[in-house]
């Protein structure tokens, strides 16, 4: 049988033989075959609703060949309220590819009635790449809140917090006539939020109404008092709108998004614990994707299923250095939703989550041969025909990542603190943003990627980064001996500069507002020049090979494993 189908690429033919089996994309089986008379490749009669599926599957076709996901990868880390070690609930997110890097403060704002609000695709890869389109107006609500403006934006005043992951999930769920991406759902949240939950029931009913036309996406919602997963999927090819599902992490666990979904079994008549789109169900029974006879739904496997080790491994590691004593598999397709800490978890401790390269462990990316001579752990685009590298949580091309605290106790300009690094986690320096600043340092906002601009901050992290590349084993000792001095330093220091805070807060909001703004920005600035002068440090230090212009060679094993050996002239 040959089925032909006009598509924006032109006629795609799929050849299929009488057995139903595709010759051409064995993806398309499971939709075509329902389809296809076993004897004669004709398409069976028409039942109840059936030339709707047929024109989705259609639909379908033409998606799964035509369409590209784009390969993102981010990890975010999601802790309850009782599982850390101050009562703070926390997120964190690592933007993980060429994403923009510059913070944007957007202040809140009192519209008029009947205003309108634009809404945006692109514009997530920074300034070097001009592709931000206005796709549509929506109506304005009458006031919006301020909130911190990136590639994926990540807070508002309220400390309403949000961490991002891509999770793919089954390509025909795509329709690009949605209007709303990932990164601009996100804003709307955030303009008009209060809450986590809020923000979740705000972004749910905007991507229904107005349609979600991304790729699968994972959000990490939290405020001082709930954490949740968010995750969210188009409608299809043949309907603008969305599928999503939300579940709250309890408040004694913790839980990690590592690029795939993490919700499983969605709990009906729950909604402490559970939210979800009116048609969560329906259409995966409708598409015969799930059967209710057989059990609940599962929603990670019935609509982004993924058990790739390059998801699978950075779960393994999350859930394990939070709970050792879990002995998980590491090599294991499903781990639990959530766990509880071997320990209360601390700010630090996700800090050297998000820094991690699996050191210690059988996957160790700082050793073997691929680390070189001085244990790199970066490993960089390969063709996927050769094999494919471990894929750690910390990696080279990530553009910024951000660990957040949402505390209820105190007031949101104060509770709300984003921890927030330039460039990869293990060469970055994190420095704290509190919810209620209204500004940040300037060298935060500026900076392009095809540009060396030394009065930006991005590039002061990137060019350390790169540099240490060359010998890594030595430098990061001196990059970690950095930024454990300031991290310590800011970390010391919370207590006092949140007193400090509070007490003004008492007297006039506007007065704490303006000393935690003067607080972050004096801090970060001081960071970002103490990186300028750790990279001149650092191309002094070790110029030409050398360690303070001395001869430190290559490690014995090294030299061993590449054959190293006297140069003998051959025999005539």
């Amino acid at each position: 049988m040959r089925i032909e189908i006009s598509s924006p690429a032109g006629i795609v033919c799929y050849k299929m033989d009488l057995q139903g089996r595709c010759l051409v994309h064995r993806q398309l089986l499971e939709h075509i075959a329902p389809y296809c008379d076993d004897k004669e490749g004709g398409f069976r009669p028409m039942k109840s609703n059936l030339g709707k599926k047929l024109t989705l599957v259609m639909a379908i076709m033409v998606a799964l060949l035509v369409a590209a996901l784009p390969a993102m990868a981010c990890t975010s880390v999601v802790v309850g309220k009782l599982a850390s070690a101050d009562g703070s609930v926390m997120t964190t997110h690592t933007c993980d590819g060429r994403y923009e890097f510059r913070i944007g403060v957007i202040p809140a704002k009192d519209w008029a009635a009947g205003a309108l609000r634009p809404v945006f695709k692109g514009g997530g890869t920074g300034e070097d790449v001009a592709d931000r389109t206005k796709v549509a107006d929506i109506p304005q609500v009458a006031h919006t809140y301020k909130y911190f403006d990136i590639a994926y934006p990540f807070a508002n005043e309220n400390q309403v917090m949000m961490g991002e992951t891509t999770i793919g999930g089954r390509r025909e769920l795509q329709n690009k006539n949605g209007i709303f991406e990932i990164w601009e759902l996100q804003r709307v949240g955030l303009e008009r939020a209060k809450t986590a939950r809020e923000a979740i029931q705000i972004m749910g009913a905007m991507a229904e109404k107005y349609g979600y036309g991304d790729g699968g996406e994972c959000l990490t919602v939290i405020d001082g008092n709930e954490a949740w997963f968010f995750e969210i999927y188009g409608a299809g090819p043949l309907e603008v709108g969305a599928i999503w599902a939300a579940q709250r992490v309890p408040d004694d666990q913790v839980g990690v998004s590592a690029n795939r979904s993490r919700i499983g079994v969605i709990k009906e008549n729950d909604p402490n614990n559970f939210m979800y789109s009116s048609n969560v169900f329906s259409y995966a029974k409708e598409l015969g994707w799930w059967d209710p006879a057989k059990g609940p739904l599962n929603y990670a496997t019935v609509y982004g299923f993924k058990d790739s080790v390059y998801n699978t491994r950075r779960e393994w590691r999350a859930l394990s250095l939070i709970a050792p004593s879990l002995n998980l598999d590491p090599w294991a397709v499903e781990y639990p939703f959530s766990v509880k800490p071997d320990k209360k978890v601390t700010v630090e401790d996700l800090m050297k989550i998000k820094r991690d390269h699996y050191e210690g462990t059988a996957f160790d990316l700082t050793k073997g041969m691929a680390a070189g001579p001085f244990g790199n752990p970066n490993r960089y685009p390969t063709p996927a025909t050769l094999g494919e590298w471990e894929r750690a949580i910390s990696i080279f091309r990530c553009s910024y990542s951000v660990i957040m605290q949402a505390r209820a106790w105190l007031p949101a300009a104060i509770g709300g603190v984003i921890w927030f690094g330039e460039d990869a986690p293990h060469s970055t320096c994190y420095v704290p943003i509190y919810a209620g600043a209204t500004s940040v340092p300037a060298s935060f906002t500026i900076g392009r990627r095809d540009v060396l601009d030394r009065n930006s901050a991005w590039w002061a992290f990137n060019l350390v980064s790169n540099f240490a590349d060359l010998k890594y084993s030595y430098m990061i000792k001196d990059i970690e001996e950095t930024f454990t001095k300031f991290e310590k330093d800011a970390r010391a220091i919370q207590p006092t500069v949140e007193k400090t805070a509070a007490e003004l807060y008492k007297v006039d909001p506007k007065l704490a507002v303006s000393f935690l703004t003067d607080y972050s920005n004096s801090n970060a600035q001081k960071v970002v020049d103490e990186w300028w002068k750790l990279f001149d440090k650092l191309a002094v230090k070790y110029q030409d090979g050398y360690v303070n212009l001395k001869t430190v060679g290559y490690p014995d094993e090294w030299l061993k494993a590449v054959g190293f050996s006297k140069i003998v002239r051959p025999a005539k």
